[in-house]
């Protein structure tokens, strides 16, 4: 789903009402987390977190105006949903996700390349997610992103 917001609280302001304090929620948890040097703000019409020019000048290779992303947080059609670039571009990062994830949610893992589905709100892993945010540094993910994109 589509919205255009102007800030986070814009965003979570737009959103179904039964979703706004599960994204909330994740959204502290990411601030909480998330190593510095990331920042938070709209990006790609959802809630990222990125890395701003100021600290990485080249931003996103796709649209290089755009600060390199990190992780999108969505409110979809079905579910909520966190996307995660480091899982994608980084094997150790989605293996240790996967497996830790049984131990967190007892619901089956809906995922895609870089994308966790959340579609019971009621049992998202906020504990994982949270351990998940700290596992890379600014400095890691650039070092991975431009690795993947060296490729």
């Amino acid at each position: 789903m589509n919205y255009k917001a102007n800030s986070v609280e814009d965003y979570i302001d737009q959103i179904p009402e039964n979703r706004k304090e599960p994204l909330k929620k994740l959204r502290q948890v990411l601030l909480k987390n998330l190593p510095k040097g990331f920042e938070e703000g709209i990006n790609y019409k959802m809630i990222g977190y990125y890395i701003p020019h100021s600290i990485y000048p080249n931003g996103y290779h796709c649209d290089p105006k755009l600060p390199l992303p990190f992780i999108n947080l969505a409110s979809q059609k079905n579910s909520i949903n966190l996307y995660h670039s480091g899982i994608y571009a980084k094997k150790e990062l989605l293996d240790w996700f996967v497996s830790e994830y049984p131990n967190y949610c007892k619901r089956k893992l809906d995922m895609g390349k870089s994308c966790i589905r959340f579609k019971n709100t009621n049992e998202i892993p906020y504990e994982l997610i949270g351990k998940l945010a700290k596992k890379m540094t600014v400095d890691e993910w650039i070092k991975t992103y431009e690795n993947t994109i060296n490729k």
